[in-house]
Formats: structure tokens, C-alpha cells, sequence
């Protein structure tokens, strides 16, 4: 057999690089990608440099940094940004704690598993809006259910949702319930693809279960960790329903004290029609999301495990 005849068998499309025929059946996916992502961005970044621009003539003046120096020096962007890093260095640490925690516990079980998985999952199939509506009824001052249970601590009724220094306290909480039953069917999924072997020759040697955990468990469980760990943070970064559901839009919150990077975006661009400050909002946003993604994949290379 030549040398032609076996790239042939090995690769019967040919060199892919020049057919046509792969690029045609990857067309609708570029297709979707250039309307849908690529053109936007585009867009953005154009719209970001004027210092004024009108949405509907799709015409601007100027072109600078004045919109980032704007958004920069901007009190409401800044607590955007203070109110986001808190989702995240508080929720995130949390929400993988309790899907961890969580899914160990399904995991252990010998009989209901299967009903644990889906009570666990059905919140994340529910809209966030109608939850939403749940979670301002538990928050209400008055006749909230949360406040009611705090009374048998002898905690006084807090306002959670006119309070300003409360108010990023229920998102926060808010967020890491909405994010939870994603996370635990991810950690599930990984502890179920750990051979059982590992833990049988724990058991022979008598190994305690603390550290079958750390010695097994979680360098066996660190790819998954480590892509929930990923999901989490995009998911704290882009927390806008849950600010949306709460407050109704409502300025989210009282004095905007519960607004987000996101909601900021939203409100200077729908709110306000100021859309060279929310695309300059964007593009900061962007830079920050992309640089944190770069910390990220550095931190893998060096402590996640693939087996």
C-alpha cells in the first residue's frame, strides 16, 4: 500500500484543511457564531470608544477613553463591581461546599438515590424569576419565613430587602441556592466515575475515612472540582436575574445597593440609553473575566489531575 493510499484509510475525508465539504457542514455553526457572538463583540468594542453615541441612528462622536474613564470613576460601577467580587469570594466557596457535601451524601446512599437526584435538580429546570418570587417572601420583613426562624434565636426581624447593607447579603444567598443543583449533578457524575477498587483497598488497609477523602477522593475528583470551581465563578460574575427577581428592576435595591457589574451593564444601556458607558461597562468586565480565565488555566496546569 503506498503512502497515499494509507493517509486515504487513515483520514478519508483528506487533508480537512482544504475540503470544502467539512467547512460546509461547519458553516451553520460560524454562521450562528459570527451573528450571535462575534458581531456583538465587535459592535461593543465600537460603541465602547465613542463619547457619545445614539442607539437608534447607530451613529457616535469622539472617539477615546473618555466612556471607560467614566465608568471607572462611576460610585454605581464601583459598587457594582465590590457587590460582584463579593458573590463570588463569598458564594462560590460556599455553593461547592454544600454541592460537595451534597453529593457525597446522594452518593453514599444505597436505595433513593435516584429520587434524591431529581428533588436536587428540579430547582435548577425551574425558572429563576418564579424562585424569585419564592425568595421575596421568604425575605419579607414581616411575614417572612426566615425572619420567623430567626425569631427562635432570639435575633430581631431584619429587613432584607430595604436594608442597604443587607441587601448583597440575599442576592448572595439567593445565588447560591440558584447555583447549587447545576454544581451537585456535576460533582455526581465525577464521584460516579471513580473506580470503586480504590475505595475497597481503603477499607482492607483500614484506612480512615478522612483520609480516604483527601488521599482518594478528591485527587480522583480534581478535574470535576476544578470545572465546577470554573462554572461557579462565570456563574457569580454574571448574576443578573437573581438581582432582577428580587427587586423587580427596581433600581436593584434600595439606593441600587444590591446592583452587579451585569445589572449595571443593563440599566446604563436599557434604563438610562447611555450605551457608550454599558459597552465600555462590558469591555472592563470582559478584560476582568479574561484575565481571571487566564489565573485559572495557569492554577490547573498545576494542581488538577486528569485520569
Amino acid at each position: 500500500m503506498s503512502r497515499r493510499d494509507r493517509q486515504r484509510v487513515e483520514n478519508p475525508l483528506g487533508n480537512t484543511r482544504f475540503s470544502a465539504k467539512a467547512y460546509l457542514y461547519l458553516l451553520p455553526a460560524f454562521a450562528v457564531l459570527g451573528v450571535f457572538v462575534f458581531y456583538p463583540i465587535v459592535k461593543t468594542l465600537r460603541m465602547g470608544f465613542y463619547e457619545s453615541y445614539v442607539y437608534l441612528t447607530d451613529t457616535g462622536k469622539g472617539l477615546g477613553l473618555a466612556s471607560f474613564a467614566y465608568v471607572l470613576k462611576d460610585p454605581a460601577f464601583r459598587l457594582a463591581l465590590r457587590n460582584t467580587l463579593i458573590i463570588v469570594a463569598v458564594g462560590v466557596p460556599i455553593t461547592i461546599v454544600l454541592a460537595l457535601g451534597s453529593a457525597l451524601f446522594i452518593n453514599s446512599l444505597r436505595k433513593g438515590r435516584g429520587v434524591f437526584q431529581t428533588i436536587y435538580f428540579l430547582p435548577y429546570v425551574t425558572s429563576t424569576i418564579a424562585i424569585g418570587l419564592v425568595f421575596r417572601w421568604l425575605f419579607h420583613s414581616d411575614y417572612g419565613y426566615i425572619n420567623y426562624f430567626l425569631s427562635f434565636l432570639g435575633v430581631a426581624p431584619q429587613k432584607w430587602l430595604t436594608a442597604p447593607n443587607l441587601t448583597i447579603v440575599s442576592v448572595t444567598i439567593f445565588t447560591v441556592w440558584n447555583g447549587l443543583a447545576f454544581k451537585i449533578v456535576l460533582f455526581l457524575a465525577g464521584l460516579q466515575k471513580i473506580d470503586p477498587q480504590y475505595y475497597q483497598a481503603a477499607r482492607i488497609d483500614g484506612t480512615p475515612p478522612h483520609r480516604v477523602f483527601f488521599r482518594i477522593t478528591m485527587p480522583l475528583l480534581s478535574s470535576t472540582f476544578w470545572m465546577v470551581v470554573i462554572i461557579s465563578v462565570i456563574h457569580a460574575f454574571k448574576t443578573y436575574n437573581e438581582v432582577y427577581s428580587l427587586f423587580g428592576g427596581n433600581g436593584a435595591g434600595p439606593g441600587n445597593s444590591a446592583i452587579t457589574v451585569v445589572y449595571y451593564i443593563y440599566d446604563m444601556f436599557f434604563n438610562r440609553s447611555q450605551v457608550h458607558y454599558a459597552s465600555a461597562a462590558a469591555i472592563i468586565f470582559l478584560v476582568i473575566v479574561l484575565a481571571l480565565t487566564a489565573i485559572q488555566k495557569w492554577v490547573s496546569r498545576r494542581l488538577v489531575h486528569y485520569v
